[in-house]
């Protein structure tokens, strides 16, 4: 919502059209409810983290199950936040706050501001309306719910209360997605965040085939943080990942030209993909994953 007014209406209707998921977040300026209504034929994902109130997470896995939402991702990776400095040297708040250098980045772009300014308000809207959510920092309100004590045993809670698909996104060790597996979930999104979290992380890449000899097959493995172009889809997939996710790339789109800039990023990531396959001469995704690892060339130290 702060790219686009349209926001995850645009992001979902493009994915839609797509034939690809979209997953909403927690944080989204677009609540669980409006999105239903307003896209309902989409593949519906919700991203969860582990909040101190543990009726919050009862509340938004309600809200996402009376939604018809298929699949839950439950991220582990920010039981605290980063120290994210470029957020705070670029002023980076919640809502936005308007600085001279803001008005003149709008000044630069008038249609899009003006597109913006009409829009709704910028806030988190599945927190609106909850105890000490009202306040002017918003995202310092949701940032102090982040729980720091999250266990494996958080699992149980969240299960007993969804009954689809439970994906936990933010585990990298390859011991950990051996125990998700074996403690029942669905699938491991690979991430370090984007890199926002911690910058010393390792790349989750490096480290898909190693989880993917530990997992082996019993396990979908979905991977993060860094993916760019089709070309780096062809690489995860070779090295044992079952897809990826994308940010970055779709919110350039989305700010760009709204669901339109969304559906040219997936057209591109397709088409990239595509060529690279044929360029690699594999005919489809079952042989690129047979042959991938002598087809994807590691990198050298």
């Amino acid at each position: 919502g702060m790219r686009h007014a349209a926001g995850a209406r645009a992001a979902a209707r493009a994915a839609g059209a797509a034939g690809v998921p979209y997953t909403l977040s927690t944080f989204s300026t677009t609540s669980i409810e409006d999105l239903a209504v307003q896209v309902p034929d989409g593949d519906r994902w919700f991203q969860l983290y582990v909040w101190r109130d543990r009726s919050l997470v009862a509340d938004l896995l309600q809200r996402a199950a009376a939604s018809r939402y298929r699949v839950l991702m439950l991220t582990v990776d920010t039981a605290v936040t980063g120290l994210r400095v470029r957020d705070a040297h670029n002023g980076f708040t919640v809502p936005p706050q308007l600085s001279p250098r803001t008005v003149a980045g709008m000044v630069r772009r008038p249609a899009w501001a003006l597109s913006m300014l009409a829009g709704e308000p910028i806030t988190f809207a599945n927190l609106t309306g909850l105890s000490g959510a009202a306040a002017a920092d918003v995202f310092g309100y949701a940032s102090s719910q982040l729980d720091a004590s999250v266990t494996w045993s958080d699992l149980d809670f969240v299960r007993s209360r969804w009954n689809g698909p439970l994906v936990i996104k933010g585990l990298i060790s390859p011991d950990d997605v051996v125990r998700a597996a074996e403690l029942g979930v669905d699938g491991v999104v690979l991430s370090n965040h984007g890199g926002r979290q911690l910058d010393q992380s390792v790349p989750p890449i490096y480290m898909l085939p190693r989880v993917r000899e530990a997992v082996g097959a019993r396990l979908g493995l979905l991977v993060d943080s860094g993916v760019r172009r089709g070309t780096d889809i062809v690489t995860a997939l070779a090295l044992g990942a079952d897809g990826c996710l994308i940010g970055r790339p779709y919110l350039y789109g989305l700010g760009a030209a709204g669901e339109r800039g969304v559906a040219h990023c997936l057209a591109l990531l397709a088409a990239e993909l595509r060529r690279a396959m044929q360029l690699l001469g594999v005919t489809d995704l079952a042989q690129l994953r047979a042959e991938g690892p002598e087809l994807v060339r590691p990198r050298r130290a």
